[in-house]
């Protein structure tokens, strides 16, 4: 059986049981915030434990590392519509400690696209219209760093409102203890 089977037999149990009754909430987050973190799977439901937060309190935006690289994309989308659509009054950046982007090195990403079939023509396409891939697949030496720069981006965003606190986390992904790394409610935007 493939994995696509499992899941769609055990959702068929989960929809006939009603076990989704347990998680009925509103689109609206009732803590009225949004957090930007990474994929990684020891953080599914570590992070909301760690901040006590429940189904429906919160708004997730996920990507790898946490990281925001353009000001434009489809992550700061995310948290502008959370904030001027779903009732979001707070943006909060959780990066983690062993995080994999740490690790990334842009050569290692690009050969093993290669070994999966990637063209070497289809690379080059991409870096000569003008994407820089190794800067692109890039990683972060410090977590507490690429948080910072985050965490600046969204705050000093022309279309984030003012009055949205923005705050960079760093969580250990084995203990949930979150270390802070900037206080929103400190910080003067600088618009």
């Amino acid at each position: 059986m493939s994995l696509l089977d499992e899941i769609l037999d055990y959702n068929k149990v989960f929809i006939d049981e009603k076990m989704y009754e347990a998680y009925a909430t509103t689109k609206f987050p009732d803590k009225k915030l949004v957090i930007l973190t990474c994929m990684d799977t020891r953080l599914v439901e570590l992070l909301h434990k760690a901040m006590n937060m429940k189904n429906g309190d919160v708004k997730v935006v996920k990507n790898a590392g946490a990281i925001l690289t353009h000001p434009f994309g489809s992550i700061m989308r995310s948290l502008l519509i959370a904030v001027y659509e779903l009732k979001a009054d707070e943006v909060y950046v959780i990066g983690h400690h062993d995080c994999g982007m740490s690790a990334i090195e842009s050569g290692q990403v690009l050969e093993k696209m290669q070994e999966r079939g990637i063209t070497k023509e289809t690379l080059d396409i991409i870096q000569n219209s003008g994407i820089d891939l190794d800067e692109w697949l890039t990683g972060f030496d410090s977590v507490e760093e690429s948080v910072e720069h985050s965490v600046n981006m969204i705050r000093n965003h022309p279309l984030m409102a003012d009055e949205v606190p923005v705050h960079g986390l760093v969580i250990d992904p084995r203990t949930g203890k979150l270390d802070l790394v900037v206080n929103g409610y400190e910080t003067q935007p600088a618009k």
